[in-house]
């Protein structure tokens, strides 16, 4: 049962991707009402041009190996975005136990983050623990203060205050991409047992969360515009973009650059708190 078991995200996602296509996006005639939303496996395997019993035994979560024709084929019949074929080609991949690596921070990186104020920038863990934040994104995102040493969880913070830190109106919105991310990542290290332990936490403590994560959505970050009215600073307007620092293939530098209006509006109520 272990053998199964650990092929079951696999199987999850190709039944959530099945279930929320019609007939009509497939390109397949429809002939009536059914019971049931989405395609049928059967009709999957047919545009995928495999065996339908051999689709089956993936959804099962079985041990089996596709080739990456076979997965691509797969993925156009399920009209995946480019992202959710990348996921797949993940969660089909025979899963290795990740090593954990070292998550320490050089001096450089440290004195880089602190070098872009009143640009807000962060970095973060593979399970999105916040390792070193400079003063604008305490300002901004509501993090801690650094001199605290604290080390708290970005998607926590983002779960339980980003509705009040963030357009409240259009906070549904912005949640479902923040959770199809953290899935993303949650692909490339299914065996980390923090990550386990943040998902149940997650699924016990926030409503959004129990909602949202069993859609299976994902979406890797890319780089974007963003902009939002923030409580008690006013209008933000930053070009976000997400680095990777060399040698550290488990942490993720996000860099929001601020407008001239945004820098001088955040750089003014950062020497207003120094004082």
């Amino acid at each position: 049962m272990e053998e199964i078991s650990s092929r079951m995200p696999l199987g999850e996602f190709l039944r959530s991707r099945r279930e929320r296509l019609t007939l009509e996006e497939a390109g397949l005639v429809s002939y009536g009402r059914r019971r049931t939303p989405g395609l049928r496996r059967e009709e999957v395997a047919q545009l995928a041009h495999i065996g339908t019993s051999w689709y089956t035994s993936l959804e099962q979560g079985r041990s089996i190996n596709p080739s990456e024709d076979v997965l691509n084929n797969i993925a156009e019949a399920l009209r995946l975005t480019e992202d959710e074929r990348h996921h797949l080609h993940l969660l089909a991949r025979p899963v290795q136990q990740q090593s954990v690596v070292d998550q320490q921070l050089n001096t450089g990186l440290e004195r880089m983050i602190k070098a872009l104020e009143p640009n807000p920038a962060f970095v973060i863990g593979r399970c999105w623990d916040l390792l070193l934040w400079n003063q604008a994104a305490e300002l901004v995102f509501g993090f801690p203060s650094i001199s605290e040493q604290e080390s708290p969880n970005w998607m926590r913070l983002l779960l339980t205050t980003g509705k009040r830190r963030m357009n409240p109106e259009d906070w549904e919105s912005k949640a479902e991409v923040i959770v199809a991310r953290f899935r993303a990542d949650y692909a490339h290290f299914p065996n980390d047992l923090r990550f386990k332990e943040l998902i149940g936490e997650f699924m016990q403590s926030s409503p959004l969360f129990r909602e949202k994560w069993p859609l299976h959505d994902v979406q890797v970050v890319t780089d974007c515009h963003k902009q939002w009215n923030a409580p008690g600073i006013g209008e933000l307007e930053f070009e976000h973009m997400t680095l990777q620092p060399q040698g550290h293939p488990d942490l993720k530098l996000m860099i929001y650059t601020a407008t001239a209006e945004t820098a001088a509006r955040l750089q003014s109520q950062m020497n207003t708190s120094e004082h």
